[in-house]
Parts: structure tokens; sequence; C-alpha cells
């Protein structure tokens, strides 16, 4: 008999980025199960219609705990402070399993529930894939905080198996459990309308995401190229990105009209554990054009128009060129979408659930 999934979750999220959609989706899988899911919300709090998105969420109750994330900790005593603050709600809350999509807060802290960790990005590959040379000091002390919460995880998973691997070697630690993210497809019309535009989307301040990248791309390229996502970081700082015309941070509506118009996605990332946005993309019916990165090449291998990373005139090349080939447009779509079928939220919060059932399981059979 398969041991039941646990009736009540502690899961942390951040409103910054795919974690809180993830876990969102997560929560709706485990709320249809029967299990409540209390969600700490850590870091800024949630805009109004992402407060309303985890609203309609069954069996979730979420609490803005106004604790830091990881990366926004100022020193590592705020980082074990935050740790043990939510060691405290799983007891008293009592709950059945932790899920952790910030691991690091499980290295100083004693939670009584088994903890399960979502690796979702760290700051030692992303350092890897992003700069050169030794990390600076006050990378030092997250990066291990980050590895002593990996070991005292009772099981991580990981969106792809690059980034699985990258994990296991950065931080010396089995390689986590791959479980590939999905995403429920909006509606979106049955063909494309004769628009020559490119549009791109994700945290446009971050570095790893390429936007310099495209933004240089962009002034190569006649047709307008769009870029949704904030430009300001959490921890301050905006991108200057003149050549892109800049949408903000759009709601997920508004997003996905964005993409069910837009016959070319374009991702210039040199670092990306999964990509939510090139998968909601590809749902929509865009033809892909991406840097060629391990993660992209994984999930998207003859399904997408690759150029080298970093490369702005090959990137506009590449998106031009797709631009102005139809049948290759329509080609990239239909693979897209066929390869998009695969990362489903059904197939996600499977793999998870089975995770949490071979944990718990675990722990069973010790006591």
């Amino acid at each position: 008999m398969n041991t039941p999934v646990p009736n009540r979750v502690l899961m942390t999220a951040d409103a910054v980025g795919g974690v809180w959609t993830y876990a969102l989706d997560l929560a709706r899988a485990l709320g249809e199960a029967g299990a409540t899911t209390v969600l700490a919300v850590l870091g800024p709090a949630p805009t109004e219609d992402q407060a309303s998105a985890a609203r309609a969420v069954p069996g979730l109750v979420m609490l803005d705990t106004g604790l830091p994330l990881d990366w926004t900790a100022t020193t590592s005593a705020d980082l074990r402070e935050a740790g043990q603050a939510l060691a405290a709600l799983a007891r008293e809350r009592a709950v059945d399993l932790v899920h952790l999509n910030s691991p690091a807060l499980a290295a100083e802290a004693e939670f009584a529930a088994p903890v399960v960790g979502a690796c979702h990005s760290c700051l030692a590959t992303w350092w890897d894939a992003v700069r050169q040379g030794p990390p600076p000091v006050d990378f030092a002390w997250r990066i291990a905080a980050q590895g002593a919460g990996y070991r005292a995880c009772a099981a991580l998973v990981a969106p792809t198996k690059a980034f699985a691997d990258a994990t296991a070697r950065a931080y010396g630690v089995a390689a986590p459990t791959v479980v590939r993210n999905g995403r429920a497809p909006c509606a979106r019309p049955a063909a494309k309308a004769d628009h020559r535009f490119v549009i791109a989307s994700g945290r446009l301040w971050d570095d790893a995401k390429g936007a310099a990248v495209l933004n240089a791309a962009a002034a190569l390229t006649p047709a307008p190229v769009f870029a949704a996502g904030p430009l300001q970081g959490p921890t301050g700082g905006e991108a200057q990105l003149q050549r892109l015309r800049t949408l903000g941070r759009l709601d997920p509506d508004e997003l996905a009209g964005w993409l069910a118009g837009a016959p070319v996605f374009a991702s210039a990332a040199l670092y990306e554990p999964f990509g939510l946005g090139v998968l909601e993309a590809a749902q929509a019916g865009c033809a892909l054009v991406l840097s060629d990165i391990p993660t992209h090449r994984e999930l998207w291998d003859e399904a997408a128009r690759f150029v080298p990373p970093g490369d702005a005139r090959a990137l506009a090349d590449a998106l031009q060129e797709v631009l102005d080939d139809p049948e290759l447009a329509a080609e990239l779509r239909a693979a897209a979408q066929v390869r998009a079928a695969d990362y489903t939220v059904e197939a996600m919060s499977a793999g998870v659930l089975e995770v949490y059932r071979q944990v718990l399981g675990a722990g069973r059979a010790a006591a």
C-alpha cells in the first residue's frame, strides 16, 4: 500500500519569480488530495493579484511572514533566525512535512517534521554561469548555508537533470531527484495574427536572464522586441534596457495575451534551472529562440532555434530568420507545443507527491 500524502504541509514561497507559480500549483494538487498547505511567504509581500490567486487554491492558508529570503537576508544571523522561525511555525501548525523552496533555511533549524528541499536556483551555480573567478565574501556564507541546508533535508528535488547535476557538483551532495516543472496552458487563439514582433519575459534585473544580450540584439533587428518583467530587483538597482520595449510586471492574464499574439519568444538566459517563461510561451504557440545552455537544450532540443549564449548578433540573426520564414516559424511552434505537452502540472505534482510518500514512508520505517 502506498504511503498517503501528508495531511498538512508547511511550504515556503516567495512572490518574486516562478517559485510563486510552482508553489500554488503544488498546493492545489495537495488540496485536491485532501491536504492542507500552510504557505509561508518570505521576502516581499505578494501583489494583490498574487494574493487573490492564492486565496482561490483549496486547502491553502497563506501567511505573509515578513521573513527574509535566503538571498535577501543581510547576515547569517538573519538567515538562521528565519529558519528557526519557520521551524517554530511548523511545530505550531503541527505539520507532517516541510517543503522548503529555499533549502538554506534548514541549515541551522531543527524541524520536527521531515524536510523536502526544492532546488530552484542557488548562488553557487548562478555565479558559476554568470560571473568569473571566485565568488565574493558576501556570497561565501550564503553558499555555505545553502550546502548545509541541502544536507539537512530528507530529500531534494530539482526541475532538470542539468541543474540537478550542477547542484551536486557545487555542493558535494547526491544529485536531487529530477521532477520537471509544469504549467497549465492558458486559452489561446487557434492561429497567430499577422504580427512581427518578439516577446521575452522574466526578471529583467537578474543578469542571469540575459536581458542585456537581448537589449543588444534588439538594436540589431528591425522587429520590435518586447520584454515583460520587473526592471528593479528586491535588493535595489535597476536594469537599463533602452532598446527593449519594456512592459513592466504583467499579471498572468496580461502576459498570456501578449504570448497569444507573439510569433516568437526569445530567451537569452545565461543560467536557467528550468524556465517557466519558456514553457508558457511554448504552450501559447510561440516559436522559441533560445540561448544554447544545458537546461534549454535538455528541455527543448529539436523544438527551438538555439544560439550561442551571450552572442547578441547571433540572437538578432536568429530572430529575424524565424520572423522572415513562416514555414520555419510554424515548424518551431508545432514542435514546441508538442514538447510542452510533456511538462504538465499533473506530472510535476505526481512527482513531488511521490517524493513526499518516500520521505514519509522512510520515516515510518525508521520509527
